[in-house]
């Protein structure tokens, strides 16, 4: 049985950083496309920053620069380091791993979900 478990959410002040976990279990992770979507409420899930098999890496236009996503294969684990973060990135945050075709940054990519961590960010 496929498991993604997220953690590390939490509340900051606009400008700090968290990092985001997800471990996975039922399957090597370093073998999917990985990626992080985020869902704010009243909006839709977005694809936020991803890393395919191969270690190539997409980022959203509204992260580039600021969040970075990495796996630790011995630890099967995908992060996500987000700095500088803005108010504008409070949302629910998913980890998901797939192996479909499409765009990297769609849903229609990914097969299992986490349940999500809460990322809050106040001015």
């Amino acid at each position: 049985q496929v498991q993604l478990v997220e953690s590390g959410g939490g509340s900051v002040q606009a400008g700090g950083s968290l990092r985001l976990s997800c471990t996975a279990s039922g399957l090597t992770a370093s073998s999917y496309s990985m990626a992080w979507f985020r869902q704010a409420p009243g909006k839709e899930r977005e694809g936020v920053a991803a890393l395919d098999s191969g270690g190539s890496i997409s980022y959203a236009d509204s992260v580039t620069g600021r969040f970075t996503i990495s796996q630790d294969n011995a630890k099967n684990t995908l992060y996500l380091q987000m700095n500088s973060l803005k108010p504008e990135d409070t949302a629910m945050y998913y980890c998901a791993a797939g192996g479909g075709l499409g765009w990297i940054l769609g849903e229609e990519m990914y097969d299992y979900w986490g349940q999500g961590t809460q990322v809050t960010v106040s001015s």
